[in-house]
């Protein structure tokens, strides 16, 4: 049953092509919750087959990404934070994941766009406290473009490494090796906020 569905994923994202990659990883950047490991794994498995270029993919995944970040931004900035709360529900915006995401960025400032992409429920939701506090585009796309290319790098060479052996692209798999990727890029994230936070201090001193 499993193998069944992980074989039609692999055919559909396959059929879709790199426009379906795009369109896909724009609807998991935006409200509806569908998860990357179920498009971008599957690409690397075909890329593994020779049926998929694996840096075309991870573009197709990083602009579909942006795409849904951007609308998240917007929407955000047009609708407001009371109409969210209010009616976030209709379109799956649970309140309590919208008041995590906006403790996360109030915590982290505006590389939280970039640590976000890397992190379960944030990924998708990051983008709403960016528009609400009016966060610079430029710099909002920058950061979400380098999380979002990390992630999808991730992902896709999970399914080239699992089509490569051979072994049945199974969800538990991709899930196993996507949190152990997020727990070996933990140390470089916080060199990488610690940097950012002594270069913002710095430059606001000057």
């Amino acid at each position: 049953m499993i193998h069944s569905v992980v074989q039609w994923l692999i055919e559909s994202v396959s059929a879709l092509g790199y426009p379906g990659i795009v369109a896909l990883m724009f609807i998991e950047s935006s409200f509806l919750p569908l998860p990357s490991e179920l498009v971008m794994p599957p690409a690397g498995y075909l890329a593994a087959q020779g049926r998929m270029d694996p840096l075309l993919a991870v573009l197709a995944g990083t602009v579909g990404s942006i795409g849904g970040a951007l609308f998240n931004y917007w929407f955000a900035v047009t609708v407001g934070e009371p109409f969210l709360r209010r009616y976030g529900k209709y379109v799956l915006l649970r309140e309590h994941h919208l008041d995590r995401t906006e403790a996360f960025f109030a915590r982290h400032g505006e590389i939280s766009t970039f640590i976000g992409r890397l992190l379960p429920v944030v990924r998708h939701l990051i983008s709403i406290p960016a528009g609400m506090s009016r966060m610079a585009l430029g710099r909002f796309v920058a950061f979400t473009a380098l999380g979002a290319a990390i992630w999808c790098s991730v992902l896709v060479y999970i399914g080239w490494f699992i089509g490569r052996h051979e072994t049945a692209l199974v969800e538990g798999v991709v899930k196993a090796y996507s949190t152990q990727a997020v727990l070996y890029m933990l140390p470089v994230l916080a060199v990488l906020v610690a940097g950012y936070v002594v270069w913002h201090r710095r430059r606001g001193a000057l």
